[in-house]
């Protein structure tokens, strides 16, 4: 299921998704403008490396452009491919509108950059020895959606689903995210063991389970979880 809209209004202008979404599209744009070499070298500067990240190896000293911890954070704003990036950006657009309104723009900061950061560590456990560089803002959006069904088990969101035909459906977000969640769990169980590079499937599901369990301490006090649906007025639209 590829989620197209929900129907879950916001009070506020999410500034800081939007800024989110152009520093990736931003730095992907850059990214691809250089050469392949050049490239190549860009993401094992700033993408997260697990080796180096635990100490267990190191870059060449002229690669060397920041700590090894602040690939962390880096390491989020790089993406592999043009479908790696819009596939990342809708999910953002989509249920990180919600998440920076429930705990305003600046918690919002902290949330996405500790999600992202404890996913990628969550993908470095599984293969601390790995030299091959981790990206993409997944991780960080992972957390977004599980602190979205915490709240927001109800809201409806549009899907499409390709069945040999396109076809659409407006379903909760509960069985959207929960079956994306089932699918990283039983992807990331399949990949034990490859030691080749892919999809970080473990930092999916660290960055989920961050965001749920971090979630209570980030929204605003009156905002309750599990929601009911929401009843458009007469004035909402998708």
């Amino acid at each position: 299921m590829i989620p197209l809209r929900d129907d879950n209004p916001t009070e506020i202008t999410p500034v800081v998704t939007v800024v989110f979404i152009v520093a990736c599209i931003l730095v992907f744009l850059y990214e691809i403008s250089l050469p392949m070499p050049s490239r190549e070298v860009f993401l094992y500067v700033y993408g997260a490396i697990p080796a180096v990240v635990f100490g267990h190896n190191q870059l060449p000293p002229e690669l060397v452009n920041m700590p090894a911890y602040g690939t962390l954070i880096s390491s989020m704003f790089l993406h592999g491919g043009w479908l790696h990036l819009i596939g990342n950006m809708l999910y953002l657009w989509i249920f990180g509108n919600n998440i920076e309104d429930v705990m305003g723009h600046a918690k919002f900061i902290v949330f996405y950059l500790i999600c992202g950061v404890l996913a990628a560590l969550s993908h470095a456990l599984i293969d601390p020895e790995s030299t091959i560089p981790m990206v993409g803002a997944s991780g960080a959006i992972s957390g977004i959606l599980g602190a979205y069904l915490l709240l927001y088990p109800h809201a409806r969101v549009l899907v499409l689903v390709p069945l040999g035909f396109i076809g659409t459906f407006n379903v909760p977000a509960a069985m959207v995210l929960g079956l994306w969640f089932l699918m990283q769990l039983f992807s990331g169980g399949m990949s034990l063991g490859n030691q080749g590079g892919g999809v970080a499937f473990f930092a999916h599901i660290g960055g989920f389970l961050t965001g749920m369990a971090l979630i209570g301490f980030f929204k605003h006090p009156h905002i309750r979880f599990f929601n009911p649906p929401h009843v458009p007025k007469a004035s909402d639209s998708w």
